[in-house]
């Protein structure tokens, strides 16, 4: 009686301990005059590196050279160059196009977009996001004309004509070779969106294009960096394309890769919260696709993650050209990109494979996205933490049912293991006939673990890439989708595998699951011949999680410390409250004097180990 009485304590100190930790975390969340202040001290620093810092991200994609539009000579060399589409004079600038969400600039050199701008996000250090600047970012078109010239849509100058259809904005850009044939780019904005309807055609040139020759749509990008790690932000950043009437493949995130595909609907070039995708209402018929890693280490300077290419093959019927797309410059979330679902963008969004994809995207998305609406988000996961660990736990109780059996037959265990010491096999079988006779099975605590696993998988994809989660803020954490820092090391110093900062909640998680493991795999488990040492993992397993989680999302990590509290608590209402230990005791007892009924996989096995048993006397 005495024994309940100090349990009962025990749990009401815990519940006491993880109410004063929080309260405490809110005392000590630093103030907004705080956060500014280690903002500014973090510009200074970045800005006085990047100073000092020559690095290869000064290169640039788009670097053909302008014409000298006031040398007549250069001009005149131009024309001469490219042949019938001089009849464009050129002249440089760029045209505008803009709504509420997404500001786009494009150049009368090459037609293409040479600026991107999101203007409801800024990145880790309050800069407006950029998909496209400075040249990072170039699309063309090589084709060969009928009198042997080899051209390239970079190099030619388009007349911009501004138009409206509607409530839409429609840029038509133009490199002509008269008034009425020409080479077009068509955009066409729609207020409030991120997606621009984006057509290439040719009219009257089919007598200057040689049909003859491939014509090929080439798209560069180089990803520009947006979070405070560029290592963390580089393993979310990804060459993703659908293709062959539902294939979604991706290309490697953490090294060099090439792919030639066929039937491409559209390629994402995913930059983590943000990407560039470019879609075709009909499918490319092969595409070759390419992305580089540019990252190599941890930098606070280093501006880019990725290089990426696309060359797509362009259709001339009739000797003409009629192609249409769509560019998406906009965030990869799961609220905007439903909207499109004739182009399948939605599915862009690394939720994960299979059925942890599916749970991602049709439960803790669309549940997280509810419970934000009415709760700070830090909160949010927490009340979504304590629903899911309630709606698990009948596996839970299953889990340490197993345990507890497994305990009550611990003293039978040790007798047959010093009955047996010399007798490996034997030791084994008479082991496995003890838990057949009992109606124990040693794996049965382990099923409620790979029950598990679909969540565990779901949850470590949504928390780093829920874009509902970026740049929001929980108690010393300013951004639940990265890490927390509470410390951060000198530049140029970094611990290997574990980084150049310290992050609190990572360290909570690893406490947290250490004294689950004592309740569970360190005091009810027996070492088995062949098997690990539980104990040794019980250790190994929170030092291993405190190294790994350190540089991952701090949702993550806040969600593994309270799952933990939570399970720890559910195990001790378990243990003291609803197991009884004697009743377990007779119900094996019970269980031993019944007939036990073998099935054809324990008859071989049985059978296997009496003959292996044979063969060894022998």
């Amino acid at each position: 009686m005495e024994e309940k009485k100090l349990d009962v304590k025990s749990i009401i100190g815990f519940v006491l301990i993880f109410g004063i930790l929080i309260f405490m975390f809110y005392q000590n969340k630093p103030t907004p005059e705080e956060l500014e202040a280690q903002k500014a001290k973090q510009e200074q620093m970045d800005a006085a590196a990047a100073a000092e810092e020559e690095s290869p991200e000064k290169l640039v994609i788009d670097d053909t050279p302008s014409v000298d539009l006031n040398d007549s000579t250069a001009v005149a060399g131009y024309k001469s160059q490219i042949g019938a589409f001089g009849f464009t004079t050129p002249k440089e600038g760029n045209t505008v196009l803009e709504n509420e969400v997404l500001y786009l600039e494009i150049s009368n050199k090459g037609g293409h977009v040479v600026q991107a701008k999101m203007k409801n996000f800024v990145t880790y250090d309050s800069v407006p996001v950029y998909l496209v600047k400075d040249g990072n970012s170039a699309y063309s078109i090589n084709f060969s004309t009928s009198d042997n010239r080899v051209l390239n849509t970079k190099d030619l100058y388009f007349e911009p004509s501004v138009t409206q259809s509607g409530d839409n904005q429609v840029l038509s850009m133009r490199a002509k070779t008269s008034n009425n044939q020409y080479l077009e780019y068509r955009y066409e904005m729609k207020p409030n969106e991120y997606l621009v309807d984006f057509t290439v055609r040719t009219q009257g040139l089919d007598r200057i294009l040689n049909s003859s020759k491939p014509v090929t749509f080439d798209w560069k990008m180089k990803g520009i960096r947006h979070s405070k790690s560029i290592e963390y932000e580089n393993r979310y950043t990804r060459l993703t394309y659908h293709h062959e009437d539902g294939k979604l493949s991706k290309l490697s995130a953490g090294g060099d890769d090439e792919e030639t595909e066929e039937d491409i609907k559209w390629i994402s070039y995913r930059q983590h919260f943000f990407s560039s995708i470019l879609a075709t209402d009909e499918p490319f018929k092969t595409g070759e696709l390419s992305s580089e890693n540019l990252v190599e280490e941890e930098s606070r300077t280093f501006g880019f993650t990725k290089n990426y290419a696309s060359v797509l093959p362009l259709d001339v019927k009739g000797g003409e050209i009629s192609k249409n797309m769509h560019l998406y410059y906009g965030p990869t979330d799961l609220e905007v990109l439903s909207k499109y679902k004739d182009l399948d963008l939605v599915d862009s969004i690394p939720f994960g494979w299979g059925i942890f994809g599916w749970i991602n995207r049709y439960v803790f998305t669309p549940f997280y996205s509810f419970l934000s609406t009415y709760f700070p988000y830090g909160i949010a996961i927490i009340i979504m933490t304590i629903l899911v660990r309630l709606a698990m736990s009948p596996v839970t109780y299953k889990s340490y049912l197993s345990q507890a059996k497994m305990k009550v037959l611990k003293p039978e265990i040790a007798e047959l293991n010093e009955k047996y010491k010399d007798n490996a096999m034997k030791k084994q079988q008479e082991t496995m006939k003890l838990y057949g006779k009992a109606g124990v099975s040693p794996m049965s605590g382990c099923v409620p673990a790979f029950l598990q696993m679909p969540i565990f998988y779901a949850l470590f994809m949504f928390f780093p890439t829920s874009f509902a989660l970026r740049q929001k803020s929980f108690l010393w954490a300013d951004d639940l989708s990265s890490f927390d820092t509470i410390y951060q090391f000198p530049e140029g110093f970094s611990i290997p595998f574990y980084g150049d900062h310290v992050s609190l909640f990572p360290i909570l998680a690893s406490i947290a699951i250490f004294f689950y493991m004592m309740m569970t795999t360190g005091q009810n488990m027996p070492t088995q011949p062949g098997m690990p040492n539980m104990k040794f993992i019980m250790y190994l397993m929170p030092f291993m999680m405190l190294f790994f989680f350190n540089n991952y999302a701090s949702g993550l990590s806040l969600y593994y410390f309270v799952s933990n509290l939570i399970t720890i608590g559910i195990m001790l209402v378990i243990k003291n409250f609803i197991l009884d230990n004697d009743k377990i005791h007779a119900q094996i007892q019970e269980n031993k004097k019944k007939p036990k009924k073998e099935n054809k996989f324990q008859r071989k096995m049985r059978e296997m180990m009496e003959q292996a048993e044979a063969q060894k006397k022998k």
